[in-house]
């Protein structure tokens, strides 16, 4: 009977394989060598032992990637994993390593492969680059997809900009971008630290890959993360998205409280709307500017880029108290502004509710000067409101409850009347004198 069972569990594998090379599909592995492919930066050990790839750490190493040998633009990649619990690691792919960019480290698109409490398994990171590119946080009904302790079924789909992620057939990342169209796969196993003991391992089976007659798989509910600056995917529009901004000109926006776009204080070049500088050799009169549209329950997403020492920020619920007067999600430099050391515990400082709540960030999920920060604020019908920033959620409130009476009644706002109540308002864009930068400016009503 044990002879019967494996007979035909061995002719169901037989038949799988048969029917993936029929489809189109190609093995990344052949179950017995790594040929195909090559070895960079770390020095953890891999071994094919059984028909997978083992990987497993050693002491002070770097980052250790199992490479192919050839590189892939538009594919398919599915394959199976099995990792330690305690252990971290990834999937490569549009990964590039290059002598002259730091000294050959692989860098590039990264699907995650993350046993912890955190669980952003699926989610993907941009390796020695920009780092997270999509947490687990945009998508929390697929953080339980991961099974510990048992295989893991991974597919990754890279079709022109549109990169997209399935875990145990559950549908986790949706990124478009357009930073690396190429490049090759591999395996990462990642270093441990100077307390862990070596010996930790991760296995990889089934690895097979589809190059040709690709159709991208319908994801229409999973949250998009558009990288691609002022663009509207199909999958965003039938999500209800709009952008506010068309990367070219000044139409949707009026200064704060006219009827016409200010004459001076803001530019639009390169598809990016900035402020210009009010400076003692280049004076300028700058103002706020408002969208033409009023939103109730929304969904706002912008990037933000700031120089050195800049303040900003960008407004909602405006109206009550006078012009300009409104809830404030702050762009700040933390560290060269002085606004950041002021108000209480923080409240200041980058994308805060000004005045009223800090921002609960880490530094490694905050961008300093010259670099894009994507920011989000959700109003929800219900009056609960968040603060995202680079894709974690840094601030949550309710408009309108006790705490937020008491907050404030002790904040500068305390002599405003329903201060942030505001049922139906544009969304401001602040001018304070210093060069800030904003694009893909895009809503969505709730």
């Amino acid at each position: 009977m044990r002879k019967l069972h494996f007979f035909i569990a061995f002719l169901l594998l037989v038949s799988s394989v048969s029917a993936k090379k029929s489809d189109g599909w190609t093995s990344l592995f052949n179950g017995k060598d790594l040929n195909g492919w090559h070895q960079l930066n770390g020095k953890a050990k891999y071994q094919a032992e059984k028909g997978e790839i083992v990987g497993t750490t050693v002491a002070n190493t770097l980052n250790s990637f199992l490479v192919t040998d050839k590189e892939y633009k538009d594919f398919i990649l599915e394959l199976d994993l099995l990792v330690d619990n305690d252990m971290n690691s990834g999937i490569q792919f549009r990964s590039l390593s290059k002598t002259d960019v730091m000294n050959g480290r692989v860098h590039g698109y990264q699907c995650e492969v993350d046993p912890s409490s955190r669980a952003w398994s699926g989610g993907i990171y941009d390796e020695s680059r920009r780092g997270w590119l999509y947490t687990g946080e945009l998508n929390p009904a697929a953080k339980s997809a991961f099974k510990l302790g048992k295989w893991n079924h991974y597919r990754i789909e890279c079709i022109g900009n549109n990169m997209r992620t399935w875990l145990n057939d559950v549908p986790v990342a949706y990124l478009i971008d357009d930073m690396t169209a190429s490049g090759f796969i591999a395996l990462q196993v990642h270093a441990i630290g100077k307390e862990d003991k070596p010996g930790k391992q991760i296995r990889w089976k089934n690895i097979h890959i589809k190059t040709t007659n690709l159709t991208p798989t319908e994801t229409p509910d999973v949250y998009v993360v558009n990288l691609i600056p002022n663009t509207l995917s199909k999958a965003e529009q039938s999500q209800g998205w709009k952008l506010l901004f068309d990367g070219k000109t000044t139409d949707g926006w009026v200064e704060s409280g006219k009827t016409e776009f200010p004459k001076e204080g803001w530019k639009v070049a390169d598809g990016i709307i900035s402020t210009v500088p009010n400076k003692p050799e280049s004076p300028v009169k700058g103002t706020d500017i408002v969208s033409k549209d009023d939103f109730g329950a929304f969904e706002l997403q912008f990037e933000f880029n700031f120089d050195e020492g800049a303040n900003g920020g960008i407004k909602y619920c405006v109206g009550n108290g006078g012009l300009g007067i409104g809830l404030e999600y702050q762009i700040l430099d933390d560290k060269r502004h002085p606004d950041a050391n002021a108000g209480i515990d923080g409240n200041r400082k980058m994308s805060s509710l000004y005045d009223l709540i800090p921002s609960k960030k880490e530094p490694r999920f905050t961008k300093g000067p010259n670099e894009w920060n994507l920011g989000k604020i959700i109003l929800y019908p219900d009056n609960r409101i968040e603060h995202w920033l680079n894709g974690i959620k840094v601030v949550e409130y309710v408009r309108g409850s006790d705490k937020y009476n008491e907050l404030v009644a002790k904040s500068k706002y305390a002599h405003y009347k329903d201060f942030g109540m505001t049922k139906q308002s544009p969304i401001l864009l602040q001018y304070h004198q210093d060069f800030v930068k904003l694009r893909n400016i895009k809503i969505r009503k709730l």
